[in-house]
């Protein structure tokens, strides 16, 4: 847990102008102020420390800034008094919930667990607002692809079993909810959305702070792994674009979740083949543009590209323990099991 002020509107929009700048500086190593690109002693750009996802622009375009890529600054100086507004009130608002209740707008987040009452904003970090309406900037939309038709009954189906079946057993709860994984990349802004990396000439390493997952990615030219060996975050391989790292990953595991498919309440069941390229390319002092490409031809019509600014931290990467021993999914199904006994005694009578 950490408490983080929220970041004023001008070091935003220096944040916007950074990544319009970042196709020059990425690449030259000239940024702002005559900043200078760090490298490795390999001479590779030197992106290891730790670095925070508090993005609160949202994954998806909202309806209200339809057709609108980016907001004026005093568009952006009234959206952030209105989510200031909400922050104060305590509720976390997950993901795009928080730019959708200042909005007014319909959101699978606005009530994360309403049954037994939300996150409070004690758990979260403050988030910040660049002038970008989404983190989604292909399609132009800023939406993410219609699902294919195979999708769309796949969720119908799945969506109707969960309501009779909720937790006949722990495979019918959330690899997150399990403790398994979280799935990649983190884009829960100001929760545990903390990354820290690691390199070397021949290898990269990314700690995701959310269940604490490891990537270590070499760098070489060797193969991607045999298509019938299947991993939790695939079989990833690295490669230098002039100064901008680029990741390219498959093999994903039949049920790894999906990138952006918590926007869906998850979906399951529909995650091959998942193909995944992740851009990482350092545009300022302290700002890191992380871009990624998903293709999953069983779930969306086309790929989508989302770009998400992660800002480099003094602050460390505390341990994520989750709930230790899983006394959490014992709670979860000895419930149900209750709730089960009871319909079935009401029912008899």
């Amino acid at each position: 847990m950490r408490r983080q002020r929220w970041i004023a509107p001008g070091a935003v929009t220096a944040i916007t102008v950074l990544l319009h700048a970042a196709g020059a500086a990425g690449q030259t190593g000239l940024g702002d102020n005559g900043w200078t690109l760090p490298r490795t002693a390999a001479g590779h750009p030197d992106f290891q420390g730790i670095w925070a996802n508090n993005s609160a622009t949202p994954l998806e375009r909202p309806t209200s800034f339809e057709n609108k890529s980016e907001l004026t600054d005093e568009e952006l100086a009234e959206l952030e008094q209105q989510v200031a507004g909400l922050l104060s009130g305590g509720d976390a608002f997950f993901g795009d919930g928080l730019v959708a209740a200042a909005l007014d707008e319909d959101s699978p987040w606005l009530s994360f667990d309403a049954g037994t009452g939300n996150y409070g904003q004690a758990w979260m970090v403050a988030r910040d607002l660049d002038n970008r309406t989404s983190l989604v900037v292909d399609p132009p939309t800023g939406r993410l692809p219609s699902l294919t038709p195979t999708a769309q009954e796949q969720m119908v189906a799945r969506y109707a079993y969960l309501a009779e079946h909720p937790a006949d057993s722990w495979e019918d709860r959330l690899l997150s909810e399990r403790c398994v994984t979280f799935g990649l990349p983190n884009l829960f802004a100001g929760y545990n959305s903390y990354y820290q990396i690691v390199q070397t000439e021949h290898h990269v390493a990314i700690l995701q702070e959310l269940i604490h997952d490891i990537r270590i990615i070499p760098l070489d030219d060797r193969p991607h792994i045999d298509d019938g060996i299947r991993q939790w975050y695939g079989d990833a391989r690295g490669r230098w674009d002039g100064d901008t790292l680029v990741i390219e990953t498959r093999n994903f595991a039949a049920k790894s979740d999906v990138p952006g498919a918590l926007t869906l309440k998850s979906v399951r069941g529909v995650s091959e083949p998942l193909h995944l390229i992740e851009r990482f390319t350092r545009v300022g002092p302290d700002v890191l543009q992380y871009e990624m490409t998903v293709t999953n031809q069983g779930l969306w019509e086309s790929s989508w590209t989302a770009m998400v600014p992660l800002r480099q931290t003094d602050e460390p990467i505390y341990e994520y323990a989750c709930h230790e021993g899983n006394i959490g999914m014992e709670g979860i199904l000895a419930g149900h099991r209750a709730q089960e006994a009871e319909t079935t005694a009401f029912g008899s009578r």
